[in-house]
């Protein structure tokens, strides 16, 4: 029996479970706690399918793990007032100069490429990388390739291994989510049990 693509595209999930940096992501579990310590907030940043996670992000880590967290993409009405009076590449410094981003908190990027000036890609994630370093915040990234701003910026970053260029955006955007919800489990940062570990 020939492989289906259901078969092939999970064998590609199990691949990069069995290749990625778990060293990594103890150092973000590590970064976040220590971000929490400070009583730190944590940004979470993200364009498309990242937006999306980011937003689910925010809750797990407010609701699990007792970080005060945010999305800027949560509030269309900022995000499309600021893209159309300034443009969509200042959208999320803006956001953080607005909240008054300190040395104690953190971003934390999900991006399939990471942001790149030179190909005009993702602009707006790396002003804000830039303004976070500029303050002294943490930053953190989740993305699928080792070439953008990201990857080359971030105090901490995981790099989602590539095992089938036709399938970055989804494996890695899959992934963002599976580590962020192993981090809201993760003993150095979790405060609070999820509701069906509980029910008997």
């Amino acid at each position: 029996m020939s492989e289906t693509f259901s078969f092939k595209f999970l064998k590609e999930v199990c691949d990069i479970a069995n290749k990625l940096s778990y060293e990594k992501i103890e150092d973000i579990a590590k970064g976040l706690s220590e971000v929490k310590a400070k009583k730190g907030r944590l940004f979470f940043l993200g364009i498309g399918g990242s937006a999306a996670n980011a937003s689910h992000a925010v809750n797990d880590f407010r609701k699990i793990c007792g970080i005060e967290s945010y999305a800027p993409t949560d509030n269309i009405s900022e995000l499309t007032a600021r893209t159309n009076d300034d443009g969509f590449e200042s959208i999320f410094v803006d956001w953080l100069k607005c909240s008054r981003l300190k040395k104690e908190d953190a971003i934390f990027i999900f991006s399939v490429g990471g942001g790149n000036v030179e190909k005009n890609i993702s602009v707006n994630l790396v002003k804000a990388i830039d303004y976070a370093k500029e303050i002294g915040a943490k930053i953190f990234g989740i993305v699928g390739r080792d070439g953008g701003y990201t990857a080359k910026s971030s105090n901490t970053v995981l790099i989602i291994p590539t095992v089938n260029k036709e399938h970055t955006t989804p494996l890695t955007e899959s992934y963002q989510a599976i580590i962020w919800h192993l981090l809201v489990t993760h003993p150095a940062i979790r405060e609070n049990q999820t509701k069906w570990e509980t029910v008997k």
